[in-house]
């Protein structure tokens, strides 16, 4: 249930960014467009900075570069932000996720090797695993991010346990369906274009989308370290209000969805064909071996806020699958850590001066594929309940 917000919108309005330019870094993946369009639309420009946009080429050095102030924000993984936080597979930092800017938009493709043999989906895919003498080989994006969360979540909800039943490899987005056609991997979970491209390329099969594996799932984030949040409330704040309205813009219609599709298209950004981004952008997906649909829950930008809140469990799940793949040695204090890193007071002033609908609560529920609530209520005991687990 959303409320309309209220209040303060010109004291807000009134507080001047400390840094009026504001380095931001993505990667070429359809769900940056927010901040794309929010540049180019000139909503950054209305609310008092100027986005400069910085082109990555891999979630580790999105990491890196927050780390070492080199990007003063970014386009990241939400599980990338929270593994920084506790520390897994590298140095600690105190981070801060500002918004949610997407939901949804990515999916799981499999080998054409793997199509042609009957692995087309999850059932299909377990029954393959039992009958090989081989353990597929999957890649993900990065080890503690969205991608390798919801690989190993799919897989596992299918019975095939993704430490002993298969290799699981690290793969920046934008290599997926060449180390696909080069026979590097059976298989890999990344955000679009990558997956259709690989059925475009007649290369692979989309095996399922995200939203079938958790609707309308929590996306890339709009991430910058706890100090530079600390330090510049005023820029944040601003940055986070620009977002929301070049994502309520998005989502307003069609004709605007595909006038995204055109700027994401160009070879600065994406430089992938308009055709080859504007069918999943809509929410029309084809899995390459016959199958059409219209994704109940695909790619959104703002849903009335929905999207957008930083939701507290939706943090905590993150922390839930760490805990249950071996990455969290100790049970960490979910709804602490979650409080700590998800800035809810400078979302809600934005949501303030956009006139955005905010959430009654910081918490939600869903339901994932497996048919298993997920609430935030009582994390430590939902991360153990899951019959294919790996704790310390």
């Amino acid at each position: 249930m959303m409320q309309e917000t209220s209040g303060s919108a010109q004291l807000s309005r009134a507080a001047r960014p400390e840094k009026q330019v504001v380095r931001i870094g993505y990667l070429p993946l359809t769900d940056c467009a927010s901040l794309l369009m929010a540049s180019t639309l000139g909503f950054d420009e209305k609310h008092g900075i100027k986005i400069e946009l910085s082109r990555e080429s891999s979630w580790a050095g999105v990491r890196d570069k927050l780390g070492n102030g080199e990007l003063d924000v970014a386009h990241v993984l939400y599980g990338l932000v929270f593994g920084v936080q506790m520390g897994i597979g590298g140095q600690q930092h105190d981070m801060a996720v500002l918004m949610n800017l997407n939901h949804n938009g990515q999916s799981v493709a499999v080998s054409g090797d793997l199509a042609r043999a009957g692995a087309i989906d999850g059932p299909s895919l377990a029954r393959q695993v039992r009958g090989s003498a081989r353990p597929p080989v999957f890649a993900h994006t990065f080890p503690t991010g969205n991608h390798a969360m919801l690989l190993h979540y799919w897989l596992a909800a299918h019975g095939i346990d993704p430490v002993r039943d298969a290799r699981l490899m690290t793969v920046p987005p934008s290599q997926m369906v060449a180390a696909l056609r080069a026979g590097q991997m059976d298989g890999f979970c990344a955000g679009e274009p990558w997956g259709y491209k690989a059925v475009v390329d007649g290369v692979g099969v989309t095996a399922t989308s995200s939203g079938a594996i958790w609707p309308d799932h929590p996306g890339k984030v709009l991430g910058t370290s706890s100090a530079f949040a600390q330090a510049h409330p005023n820029t944040c704040r601003a940055l986070i209000a620009a977002v929301l309205e070049a994502g309520r813009w998005i989502d307003a219609s069609d004709t605007n969805r595909l006038q995204m599709a055109a700027a994401l298209a160009a070879p600065a950004y994406l430089n992938t064909p308009q055709q080859l981004l504007a069918p999943r952008i809509l929410g029309h997906y084809q899995d390459g071996v016959g199958k059409t649909w219209n994704e109940d829950h695909g790619l959104r930008f703002h849903r009335d806020g929905a999207v957008n809140f930083p939701y507290l469990s939706d943090g905590m799940w993150f922390m839930t699958q760490h805990r249950r793949w071996g990455l969290l040695r100790d049970e960490p204090d979910y709804l602490a850590v979650a409080r700590q890193v998800s800035r809810l007071d400078l979302y809600r002033q934005a949501a303030d001066i956009t006139g955005t609908p905010v959430p009654a609560s910081p918490m939600r529920a869903s339901t994932l594929c497996d048919g298993v609530l997920w609430d935030g209520s009582n994390p430590e005991q939902y991360a153990a309940a899951f019959a294919i687990r790996h704790f310390f």
